[in-house]
């Protein structure tokens, strides 16, 4: 381990992480509209999604992308169209008068269910994670690295990105912050669709080796 540059790494993501994007956009959105355990859950989604991507780089998948861009051209194509939905979407909740739809899902199984895939998805569907991630371990990791090394690493990540998300579920599903969102849900709710469609329009326009 006394190669591998942890702080660049970690340094690196964490950024990224905790940078506004779709993945902060979703936890702040749920946590506000939906409660604590919602944010939580969708939280949950995107960690696991964080892993799947920090394990692939850790492989190589991202060189394989590269090599072959139909697997970019594919999920650059599936995560812009989820981008848009969750704009749709936020844009009809802001139409609405109330929140009832959004009770109606609250704490029920299928509910839970659909929020960490939601989370997941948002995640699975980002191309250019998984070449972040590549481009990181490149500079902070020696070519001979060891598969405990990058074992260590993906687990070092996934610890961190687990942090900063349900970080994020639990600040902004606080008592002041949500009283503040359905004070002014119609507002944030739309200003909420034009920020996918905007990263939707982002990830649609974006090239492997931007």
């Amino acid at each position: 381990m006394a190669d591998i540059n942890l702080p660049l790494i970690l340094g690196a993501a964490l950024i990224a992480m905790a940078s506004p994007g779709p993945a902060t956009l979703a936890i702040a959105g749920t946590s506000m509209a939906n409660g604590r355990k919602h944010g939580l859950i969708l939280a949950s989604g995107i960690t696991t999604g964080s892993f799947v991507w920090s394990t692939a780089a850790a492989l190589g998948m991202g060189t394989v992308m590269l090599a072959n861009a139909w697997l970019f051209e594919t999920l650059k194509y599936a995560g812009a169209a989820y981008l848009f939905y969750l704009a749709i979407k936020s844009a009809r909740s802001a139409m609405r008068p109330t929140l009832e739809d959004h009770a109606a899902l609250h704490g029920t199984r299928s509910g839970l269910r659909r929020t960490y895939l939601k989370g997941l998805a948002i995640h699975l569907t980002n191309p250019k994670a998984i070449l972040f991630l590549g481009s990181i371990y490149a500079l902070g990791l020696p070519k001979d690295a060891t598969p405990m090394d990058l074992a260590t690493v993906v687990l070092a990540l996934g610890c961190q990105s687990a942090f900063v998300c349900h970080l994020y579920a639990v600040l902004f599903a606080s008592k002041p912050i949500v009283a503040g969102y359905r004070k002014s849900r119609r507002i944030l709710d739309g200003v909420f669709a034009m920020l996918f469609g905007a990263a939707s329009i982002k990830v649609l326009t974006a090239t492997a080796n931007q």
